[in-house]
């Protein structure tokens, strides 16, 4: 039956929908009925789900119609919402909203709003929620696990000036940008060896996965060669400056989908929420699409790893140096975590963990400052810090608003060289990195400080 018959039968769009699929059509295998027979069993499903939940075919179904029909129009907040604390004052108010918004949600738990902070979906990027035996797909994010990823390789300090067409070469050989990027050669990795059928989706994307295994996506994502400053030793460095490469990007295109797919499905099961809401929509963690998720979100923070490990692999190699130190970090994640002697699912959409004592990176943008950071552990803000400086307008406004004039100008004043990027990655579409810093030095205290100086992203 097509979706149009099943809606005048009172099936309704969404989960209940796909359900109807499967079991309309084992049901007319299984009872061998004729179609004027199978119209009148589902209409009298529809009048009266309760008489069919334990039907040998149907069951599942009426148990579905049952669950929408006690949740549509039933939406309910939270008495009081949930606490959250804002770092930064610079935040545009449809960012605050949504962080209103999502501890509104009955299963919130706490939050915490970052100096970076910019609209995304459903959760701002920037934003920390906890919640109780839930995950919510849009507060993980559309690219699953990005990452930063900082290698300090055995150079001489003054190598971008000594050998720049070395570093050149093996930036432009080793990575590969944009949606579709893939290598001529595929690449290995032992991601690929792991199991990729617990779910048919992820399974129907493994060849896809493969074949963009140590690329990086578009927009903000880079890899780039730069001056790693230590004050004092650190890193098991001692204080000086080295040369540094830092990679931003995730789970590539194979992420996104599955992103695309599971926040779909978790939308279809909770037709009671109101527009502003949808993007909020949950997985209970006990439930077979909550544990689906779960296990394809943990296979795609492995999977972005593996790409971050194979760029800085393959460019050390081409270059023949040695490793000195290496540093990573998630942040498009959910954590399970212990916060005021409770487990939560710790969500971090654009934003950084910042546990005592844990490593991280924060990057400004091509042209300004990042910094290694060590975590604070502070309880406030569920043990987070900012994933960036934090885009002040729109990838629109800033076409409109910025020439490559002005930017090449400014990228010269910074001796910075810049072999492919995006008009709206330029800096003056990003907040101030050191101010983003100043905000939240109750939250990480800076080890190094990493200035970039050759940098690759994404053709416009």
């Amino acid at each position: 039956m097509k979706s149009r018959e099943l809606i005048n039968l009172g099936i309704p769009k969404g989960h209940a929908m796909a359900i109807a699929r499967d079991c309309i059509v084992a049901y007319a295998k299984g009872a061998r009925v004729n179609k004027a027979q199978l119209r009148e069993t589902i209409v009298g499903l529809t009048a009266r789900p309760d008489d069919f939940t334990e039907h040998e075919y149907l069951g599942p179904l009426a148990k579905a119609l049952i669950a929408v029909e006690a949740v549509q129009g039933r939406f309910i907040k939270r008495e009081a919402p949930a606490a959250y604390q804002q770092w930064g004052s610079d935040i545009e108010a449809s960012a605050i909203q949504q962080m209103d918004n999502a501890c509104a949600l009955p299963i919130s738990v706490r939050g915490a709003l970052m100096p970076d902070a910019h609209t995304g979906y459903g959760l701002p990027i920037g934003g920390v929620l906890a919640t109780n035996n839930a995950v919510i797909p849009f507060a993980v994010g559309v690219d699953i696990a990005c990452r930063m990823k900082m290698t300090v390789l055995d150079l001489p300090a003054n190598a971008l000036e000594s050998m720049p067409d070395r570093l050149k070469n093996a930036l432009t050989r080793e990575t590969s940008f944009g949606v579709g990027a893939t290598f001529r050669q595929r690449r290995e990795h032992d991601v690929m060896d792991e199991d990729w059928r617990f779910s048919p989706i992820v399974n129907q994307l493994k060849d896809k996965a493969w074949a963009q295994l140590g690329t990086s996506g578009s927009g903000n994502h880079f890899v780039e060669f730069g001056t790693l400053t230590l004050e004092k030793a650190d890193l098991s460095l001692e204080a000086g400056t080295y040369i540094a490469l830092l990679s931003h990007s995730g789970s590539r295109g194979t992420g996104n989908m599955l992103a695309t797919h599971f926040s779909k499905l978790a939308m279809e099961m909770h037709p009671e929420l109101p527009h502003d809401l949808k993007h909020l929509a949950w997985f209970d963690m006990d439930s077979a699409e909550g544990r689906e998720y779960w296990q394809a979100m943990e296979l795609m923070g492995r999977y972005a790893s593996a790409n971050h490990e194979l760029i800085h692999k393959y460019i050390a190699r081409n270059l023949g140096v040695k490793v000195l130190a290496d540093i990573e970090n998630h942040h498009n994640f959910a954590w399970k975590e212990i916060h005021d002697d409770k487990e939560v699912i710790v969500h971090r959409k654009g934003a950084t963990p910042a546990g005592i004592d844990a490593m991280g990176i924060i990057p400004g943008s091509m042209a300004t400052p990042g910094f290694v950071i060590r975590g604070k552990g502070n309880p406030a803000s569920l043990n987070s810090a900012s994933h960036g400086a934090g885009r002040k307008m729109s990838r629109t406004a800033a076409k409109k608003q910025f020439t490559w004039s002005d930017a090449k100008k400014l990228l010269k004043e910074r001796g910075v060289t810049l072999l492919s990027a995006g008009l709206d990655e330029v800096p003056g579409a990003y907040k101030d990195i050191e101010t983003v810093m100043a905000q939240q030095s109750d939250l990480v205290e800076i080890i190094a400080r990493f200035d970039p100086k050759l940098v690759r992203m994404s053709p416009a």
